[in-house]
């Protein structure tokens, strides 16, 4: 297939690994993390850790959306949903992540809610317009990627003066998370891995540009290469990376060329600046409360904010407490170091949000890495 099949060739991607093993000196450690989930899934997928020397190790950052949602958001959902009134629409791998007491949108959509799976905003911008008895509020969720869509789906609603839809906000921000990381780490956090430069991410940086990663670079000296999707794009960065390292470097650079610019689509940065503002502070699974890394619609638009709408109080909820994903997406253990994992969890029956969406590194695990680790127990 054009546009793919070269980057995923399989004489290309040994010479690629030829040459990051040559340089990569072999006293150095090198660790890298990958701030997308689509980055982890290519890479379990791909089987690109295979390809790579020892003291090269990738880390799974908290680059899933749906993983990074805590337990009180969805039990704030749940209860949305649970009102006679309302109904709430949906994208599919949300509906199994569980909240706090193994609840799930799932099972309340069995317990009656009225609960819809859509594909895309417009589908809830529909429902609300066929059935203008309902409360229709959509569960707006995801990156910057993802934002942009959300914001010209309240400028639609307005337009066609939709007087019952709103959202349910859980739009987060890329960049406050990765300072989180990398101030837990500059603080000497145990709960925290040390890390040696990233691998950005591929579809936030089509909306932001890679201007944001330069002040990681500078501040916290540490090198950002935006990567796409394909396993050769992933490959080319670490090679970059690793160059970066050999020559003390810490810049942003930019190998997904095709699709990434320094400055961004201005046009949705600037729809998405119009209709939403910075929260003071956001919650993260396993990261915490971070500041200003979540939006809310700003004022001249509270009409379609569900929390204002319904007077939502802000639930705070623990996770399962024999779950790692919240240190998983620190990237301090890896999904086998859960006793849960491969056990009574699966993706049949998570018991964390990492093991739900495709982007989740215990779901690419499970359906990639697991065989490689089967295979090096043979072999030792």
């Amino acid at each position: 297939m054009k546009y793919v099949d070269e980057y995923r060739d399989g004489a290309t991607a040994r010479r690629l690994a030829e040459v990051i093993a040559s340089e990569a000196a072999p006293g150095q450690h090198y660790r890298f993390m990958e701030f997308c989930g689509g980055h982890t899934h290519a890479i379990s997928r791909y089987g690109i850790e295979d390809l790579l020397p020892r003291n090269i190790r990738m880390i799974h950052g908290p680059g899933c959306p749906v993983c990074v949602l805590p337990a009180g958001r969805i039990d704030m959902a749940i209860e949305l949903a649970e009102r006679p009134e309302v109904t709430l629409c949906v994208y599919g791998d949300l509906m199994r992540v569980p909240g706090s007491r193994r609840t799930s949108l799932l099972r309340a959509k069995a317990d009656g809610a009225d609960i819809r799976m859509i594909y895309s905003t417009l589908d809830a911008i529909r429902i609300a317009e066929q059935e203008t008895q309902r409360e229709v509020v959509f569960f707006a969720i995801g990156f910057e990627t993802t934002t942009p869509p959300t914001a010209m789906a309240i400028r639609l609603a307005q337009k066609k003066q939709l007087g019952n839809f709103s959202i349910f906000c859980n739009h987060v921000l890329t960049p406050p998370a990765i300072q989180g990381i990398l101030e837990g780490v500059d603080l000497g956090d145990p709960e925290q891995v040390a890390l040696d430069g990233f691998v950005g991410p591929a579809h936030v940086s089509t909306v932001i540009g890679t201007r944001p990663y330069e002040f990681f670079a500078e501040t916290f000296r540490k090198p950002v290469v935006i990567a796409g999707f394909e396993p050769l794009d992933v490959m080319q960065a670490i090679l970059m990376l690793v160059r970066q390292v050999n020559d003390d470097r810490h810049e942003v650079e930019n190998q997904y060329i095709r699709a990434v610019t320094r400055d961004g689509n201005q046009r949705a940065i600037s729809e998405v600046a119009d209709i939403f503002e910075l929260r003071e502070q956001f919650e993260w699974r396993g990261l915490g409360h971070l500041p200003h890394s979540g939006l809310r619609l700003k004022a001249a638009y509270a009409a379609f904010d569900a929390e204002r709408r319904f007077d939502m109080p802000e639930l705070t909820a623990a996770d399962n407490p024999a779950c790692e994903c919240g240190a998983i997406l620190r990237g301090v253990k890896k999904p086998v170091d859960c006793k849960l994992f491969g056990a009574v969890c699966t993706p049949e029956n998570p018991m964390g949000s990492c093991m739900v969406s495709s982007e989740g590194a215990c779901a690419a695990h499970w359906t990639y890495g697991r065989f490689r680790d089967i295979q090096q127990r043979k072999a030792s």
